[in-house]
């Protein structure tokens, strides 16, 4: 007797299959028709799963969100760890959810409840990249939860452009090594800019 699917897995399966689609050709290159025919799932299995294409788009911003978070929370828990992860940004299955990611987030500025979706997660990225931003902490001195919210925003921001750039098949960084350092030498640099403002 066959067995039937997992709901939750088969719409995991689904949302991995329009990933790719969409880092392969764009939005343009996601409908239920073709999520059915990458997944080798028969037509109507995407539309019943989501109603509509906006649902879709929505489960799938979701599940980036949740991957991207698995990645985080197992990078942050390693010296050099998000270092490393973002560097490898631009491999692989990795480079596949970038390249969607950045096709969604420009969508997301169009659409309220993608957007939300997207970003179901920062505060918890946040904190997971802060940690990371306390052990590259120059050595001496106590520093503030104001200075280390800065310097997390700023880490964040610099890590999105590498990610990117490393999609769209620029250059820029190569290595974890040389990241961590870009990565402590912007923790240090926040910090001067603090400690000279009157």
């Amino acid at each position: 007797m066959r067995r039937k699917p997992n709901p939750q897995q088969r719409r995991r399966e689904l949302c991995d299959t329009a990933i790719r689609l969409i880092a392969g050709d764009g939005l343009k290159g996601v409908s239920h028709l073709k999520v059915d025919r990458g997944a080798g799932v028969p037509e109507g299995t995407t539309s019943f799963y989501f109603r509509t294409r906006a649902a879709l788009l929505r489960a799938v911003a979701e599940r980036v969100a949740e991957l991207d978070l698995k990645d985080l929370t197992a990078a942050t828990s390693e010296p050099s760890g998000l270092a490393d992860l973002v560097a490898r940004s631009a491999t692989g299955r990795r480079r596949t959810r970038t390249k969607a990611r950045t096709e969604l987030a420009l969508e997301a500025a169009r659409d309220p409840a993608l957007a939300n979706a997207l970003r179901a997660n920062t505060e918890r990225f946040f904190e997971l990249i802060r940690a990371d931003v306390l052990r590259l902490q120059p050595a001496g001195g106590e520093i503030s939860p104001t200075v280390v919210d800065a310097q997390t925003y700023a880490v964040m921001m610099f890590i999105s452009g590498v990610m990117l750039t490393r999609s769209s098949g620029g250059d820029g960084v190569r290595t974890a090594a040389e990241l961590d350092r870009i990565l402590a030498g912007i923790v240090a640099g926040v910090a001067r800019q603090h400690d000279s403002l009157p």
